[in-house]
């Protein structure tokens, strides 16, 4: 027999439907670009690069709840700021992320593929429900919803930031699944993290998916170790989100073993 398709596909949102990165990457080049002075001489890949470093350091702290929200947010400023000579108050650290993401925000957009990948889920999967799981507060996120046009198009938004705990652990993902009524055999979850997406869903009894959106280069960012859990877990590794429904329909149609009777 044939394993059915998905009742429900979750997906993450920054770095999988929303461009997160390219949005910072913009942002901050923006930024600088307008606060000349001391950052005029930066070098514009050294101070992304120190940006992101300085985002996945305080961000996890947060997560992690050594950190409020407001609080990684002012850490990245000042340690940012710091790093070019600039000394920044806690007031001060906050005006400046508060400037900073004027300009994130006006880059916002979806990746070119999340649309598309949406739109063929619904025909290849009949009545298949979509929402998302994020690491992060409600309130932020939604606006990225908003404004990309995403909110209209997912039934439920889980954050972590609403629930006290975080992806990987397996509750976030359950909890998902029984805001939809469903079973966690019958979900899908896609995301750009191998841990924290794909095998933490797999953990917890989903169908992983990892958007590997380097596959097409070297290789994929994924550290040996977890690739081969990656692989215990059926995994499924695709390089575009217009990959997924193919992917999805190869495995319903892959027939099951049957079990003694």
């Amino acid at each position: 027999m044939s394993a059915p398709g998905p009742a429900v596909v979750l997906f993450d949102l920054d770095d999988t439907l929303f461009a997160h990165r390219g949005a910072v990457a913009d942002g901050i080049r923006a930024y600088l670009d307008s606060l000349g002075g001391t950052y005029t001489d930066a070098d514009p890949g050294k101070a992304l690069a120190l940006w992101d470093d300085l985002e996945d350091r305080h961000y996890h702290a947060y997560l992690a709840g050594s950190l409020d929200f407001a609080g990684q947010r002012r850490e990245r400023a000042r340690d940012f700021a710091a790093a070019h000579g600039v000394t920044l108050t806690g007031p001060a650290a906050t005006s400046w992320f508060d400037a900073y993401f004027l300009h994130y925000r006006a880059s916002w957009r979806l990746h070119t593929d999340a649309l598309p990948c949406l739109d063929a889920l619904a025909i290849a999967f009949p009545g298949v429900r979509i929402g998302l799981i994020t690491n992060g507060e409600s309130t932020p996120q939604g606006h990225k919803l908003a404004d990309t046009g995403l909110d209209v198009r997912v039934e439920h938004v889980i954050a972590s930031g609403s629930l006290g705990f975080a992806k990987p652990d397996p509750r976030i993902f359950r909890h998902a699944c029984t805001v939809f009524g469903s079973e966690p055999e019958q979900a899908v979850y896609v995301g750009d993290r191998l841990r924290t997406d794909a095998i933490g869903a797999a953990a917890a009894g989903l169908t992983g998916v990892w958007l590997d959106r380097t596959a097409a280069g070297a290789g994929g960012a994924g550290a040996g170790a977890d690739v081969a859990e990656a692989a215990r877990l059926g995994v499924i590794r695709i390089a575009s989100l217009a990959a997924l429904p193919g992917a999805l329909a190869a495995r319903s149609h892959t027939p099951l073993t049957a079990g003694p009777r």
